[in-house]
């Protein structure tokens, strides 16, 4: 008998993990194991490209749709308890200052701790052989499934977060495993939880290379029709992590260095920090060279269509965009973020730049004028496969397949 696995998840809006969701799913073998997938809601745009023939979806559950939706939406749909639960959280989370540099994420911890009690169980009839949690917080995963072992995703540097540790620890003690994207990531998470050493294990980022070669063919880009100007192209939410407020700051370096230059952003999320991308480019004089793209359902054609994939972000866990750009065997230039030297071969299959706008631009610049180097790069790229479907093999491993 096939083991059965089920697989935890908020939602398939645009988004890494989201992405990364899919590529497990895709690289799902259906004669080895059966697959579950619970959305807490059935929304996003990539729902579509969930795998039908290999993985079951099951239906929504009223009271975990609403964990996230509007509070008002939250009432209407009388989950009262949900909607008392998510009240509390927000009055009684840890408010200490939040130390400089890094992101608040105690209040999605302390929302699962007090809707936990209403929530319903989730197939309470069967006992799965692995059940996974893929995005924090795992809550639910350990009090609402029935299941021999348990296991929770980090997709995020834990150096760059604030969390309530004491309020955590017991939360993330009662997984049988904890799968972190890479090894530096669980370095930095088992700094944070040190008892919690022994349960970690490395899954990284599933990415299927042909699924991303076929989606970059389904349309044609063209971002500029002036074949001397250089397009460079970034992907991901306007959020802080993203540092996406200084790209006018640096591409008018890069003009003044006598480049000539567009960067497209592909992207959505805070209007507050796109609103601050707009304004500096205005005020830097670039606005017809920083072109926000909004929201794209399929980012791949303009991937294909770049000439050097940036990613100029404060801190990443592991950048699905960044190895989507090297399997489309584009040029990669990343900021020197923690985890930046477990995804790029600083010199082989892309660069690292410093993180402030003056050194960034410098070494971009130097990059951009050399074009033997790029088709260097490409060549080196076009010779390896960046997609690891293999990394499945530890989800059968541990599942008992």
């Amino acid at each position: 008998m096939k083991p059965r696995i089920l697989i935890m998840m908020h939602y398939m809006e645009l988004g890494g993990a989201e992405s990364a969701l899919l590529g497990l799913l895709q690289s799902v073998d259906s004669d080895r194991v059966d697959v579950d997938v619970f959305l807490y809601d059935h929304r996003g745009e990539l729902m579509k490209y969930i795998p039908m023939d290999k993985v079951r979806l099951l239906p929504e559950v009223i009271a975990y749709k609403m964990i996230e939706r509007p509070f008002r939406e939250c009432l209407k749909s009388g989950r009262l308890g949900v909607a008392l639960g998510r009240w509390w959280a927000k009055k009684t989370v840890d408010k200490s200052p939040v130390p400089e540099g890094k992101s608040d994420i105690r209040i999605f911890s302390r929302v699962a701790d007090c809707v936990e009690w209403c929530m319903p169980r989730i197939q309470p009839q069967i006992e799965y052989d692995l059940a996974i949690s893929f995005l924090m917080p795992h809550h639910y995963v350990i009090s609402k499934v029935r299941a021999k072992k348990k296991l929770g995703w980090i997709h995020t540097d834990y150096s760059t977060v604030y969390v309530d540790v004491k309020r955590e620890l017991p939360m993330w003690g009662q997984l049988d495993y904890i799968a972190s994207i890479s090894d530096e990531v669980g370095q930095k998470f088992v700094e944070t939880f040190p008892t919690l050493k022994d349960k970690i294990i490395s899954i990284e980022n599933i990415l299927s290379s042909s699924f991303i070669r076929q989606r970059a063919e389904e349309e044609t880009v063209s971002l500029d029709l002036h074949p001397s100007t250089i397009k460079l192209l970034t992907i991901g939410r306007f959020s802080q992590p993203k540092k996406m407020e200084e790209i006018p700051l640096i591409c008018k370096k890069l003009v003044n260095a006598g480049l000539d230059v567009k960067w497209f952003i592909i992207g959505y999320g805070s209007k507050e920090i796109e609103q601050v991308v707009r304004e500096n480019a205005e005020r830097e004089e670039v606005s017809d060279r920083v072109i926000l793209l909004g929201k794209k359902e399929n980012p791949y054609p303009y991937i294909k269509a770049c000439d050097i994939y940036v990613q100029p972000s404060r801190y990443e866990g592991k950048s699905i965009t960044v190895r989507e750009a090297q399997i489309l065997c584009k040029p990669v230039i990343v900021t020197n973020y923690p985890t930046a030297s477990s995804q790029i071969q600083d010199g082989v299959d892309g660069i690292i730049v410093p993180m402030d706008v003056n050194g960034c631009a410098q070494e971009m610049a130097a990059f951009i004028r050399d074009k033997a180097e790029q088709t260097k790069m490409v060549e080196y790229l076009q010779t390896h496969d960046y997609g690891n479907e293999d990394e499945i093999k530890k989800i059968y491993q541990i599942a008992g397949a």
